[in-house]
């Protein structure tokens, strides 16, 4: 454990001006890190594999990297990619493939080309869709077209890593941070999520005890930090550690009052019925239904490489939740 001073250099964080961009720079100031704020450049991609969007990016990274990537990650010693479309109820683009999964390669690529020790990627826990548990493994299950362009970023950063396709022996060290369902006191979902919560319509699926991804950014925003400082290698990738609330406890700061308990085989009923309508509809449904099934159900976490390396973030999360009641 520890930080490596190395770190405490340059940073430059792409997606600066957006809400895990804005707190991660916020962070690393309070530190006295030097930072970069820069935005991403604007990608379009077609390519549905990682495969392809490997080779879309070897091919066209030197040329994008010369536009100002490769300039501004000179003398950068970690780059954090917290740019993408959050977009959990948007349909296939070529806007959401370039921005999720064809820049996570292209910046690696060029973090390659400049020297840069460590990227860390910001992905989603959406990659791993409706287990019950999720987990810091390569297990993916995508299930709607925004979970799908994290997922092609994060297996795209994968083959880099696994295929040794570096020029040379001393490649920059790729970390990928899945971020849970990080809550902001002004962000508009953590608001609205305030909304529901205060409504008669509060509700958890009854015993109402299951564990929620629910999270803070600020403690995003601190893991990032701290995984960019660690002096030792990371694994490939990382989950977020859990803050420690219930379905419960996350409607009750959220809302101020304890929620409705619904029995569970009528929340699966509901729940079934809305995804099958939502695959009618191209599935344009899959975010708003998915929110509502975390309300009611949650979803586990396994302890990873955070918890064995005793690096646990200060629980802020029903902070942020109370501070959005009060703001809705």
């Amino acid at each position: 454990m520890g930080t490596d001073d190395r770190a405490r250099g340059l940073w430059v964080v792409l997606g600066a001006s957006g809400f895990v961009g804005s707190a991660v720079v916020a962070e690393l100031r309070c530190r006295g890190i030097e930072v970069l704020p820069l935005a991403a450049p604007r990608l379009r991609s077609t390519a549905s594999s990682a495969h392809a969007l490997l080779e879309e990016s070897r091919a066209g990274s030197p040329a994008r990297g010369s536009g100002g990537l490769l300039e501004a990650f000179s003398g950068a010693d970690v780059v954090v990619n917290a740019a993408g479309l959050a977009t959990p109820g948007g349909a296939e683009s070529a806007d959401l493939t370039g921005a999720n999964a064809l820049l996570p390669a292209v910046v690696a690529w060029t973090a390659h080309s400049a020297g840069v020790r460590r990227v860390v990627h910001l992905s989603s826990a959406s990659v791993q869709g409706h287990r019950r548990v999720i987990d810091e493994s390569s297990d993916r299950a995508p299930f709607s077209p925004y979970s799908r362009s994290k997922a092609l970023g994060e297996e795209v950063l994968e083959l880099l890593a696994a295929d040794s396709l570096w020029a040379d022996s001393n490649p920059p060290s790729l970390l990928t941070v899945r971020a849970t369902s990080v809550q902001g006191p002004n962000r508009p979902t953590t608001l609205a999520l305030a909304k529901i919560a205060g409504s008669p319509l509060a509700s958890v699926a009854s015993p109402g005890s299951a564990a929620t991804p629910v999270s803070s950014i600020n403690a995003l925003a601190w893991f990032v930090a701290e995984a960019g400082l660690h002096a030792s290698e990371v694994p490939a990738c990382v989950l977020q550690p859990w803050e420690g609330l219930s379905v419960t406890e996350v409607l009750a700061a959220a809302g101020g009052h304890t929620p409705h308990k619904l029995p569970g085989w009528l929340c699966h009923t509901v729940l079934s019925g809305g995804y099958l309508v939502s695959r009618l509809l191209g599935e344009r449904l899959h975010g708003p239904i998915r929110r509502v099934e975390l309300m009611w159900f949650g979803q586990a976490q396994a302890p990873g490489w955070a918890e064995s390396e005793g690096l646990l973030p200060a629980a802020a999360v029903r902070t942020v939740l109370e501070q959005a009641r009060s703001s809705s």
